[in-house]
This record gives structure tokens, sequence and C-alpha cells, in this order.
């Protein structure tokens, strides 16, 4: 079940403040508030999706199209594909995931 009033919903809605780094219409990718890393950046598709596996199941193949290929625009524009980074999805309690809105970390020095 989708909790509406979760912290990336609430960004979603302008509600709480993000550093923003690209919006499309689907997607939202944001610096993280307590980066693990030098660049430590937040993707999230802007509808209520929880899990990956709830994401890829039930998202348009358009939306899933976007994020991912935002996900590489902002890689790229970070210069983290010479560098080398991490891309993390948390899934689940047991998986680590803090906030039940699907998101990807794109990690990198």
């Amino acid at each position: 079940m989708y909790d509406h009033n979760n912290i990336f919903a609430r960004i979603l809605r302008d509600e709480i403040p993000a550093k923003k780094v690209m919006e499309t219409d689907y997607t939202l990718a944001f610096h993280d508030a307590f980066p693990k890393a030098s660049v430590h950046i937040l993707v999230i598709p802007k509808k209520p999706y929880v899990t990956f596996h709830d994401f890829v199941s039930t998202a348009e193949a358009e939306e899933i199209l976007d994020f991912y290929k935002t996900t590489d625009v902002i890689v790229r524009s970070n210069d983290l594909h010479n560098a080398g980074y991490k891309l993390q999805i948390n899934t689940g309690e047991g998986g680590g995931q803090e906030v039940p809105h699907f998101h990807l970390h794109i990690m990198g020095a």
C-alpha cells in the first residue's frame, strides 16, 4: 500500500524542498539530504510506486524508459561514466528501503 505522506510524495507536491537535479514528465532527481558519497542523487518516478517490482510490473513502458534514460543523463552530466559509480535500489524493509516510494541512488566520487 502506498503512503501518500511519505517524504518523496511530499517532495513531489513541493511541500518539502529538495535540491533538484533534473525533472521530466515522469521522473524527478534530486540530491540526497544525507549523502553517502561525494555525488549522491536520488531518482524517483513521479507516480506512486512502492518497490522495484511494483514499478516495472505496473508502470507504462514510457515511464520506465524515461526513468532509466534520466538516470543515464545524470550519470553522464556528472562525468560519473568515466570515474565510476554505483546504482543502488533497496527494496522492502529487509532490503534496506527506508522510504516506501520506489527510488534509485546514484553514488559516485
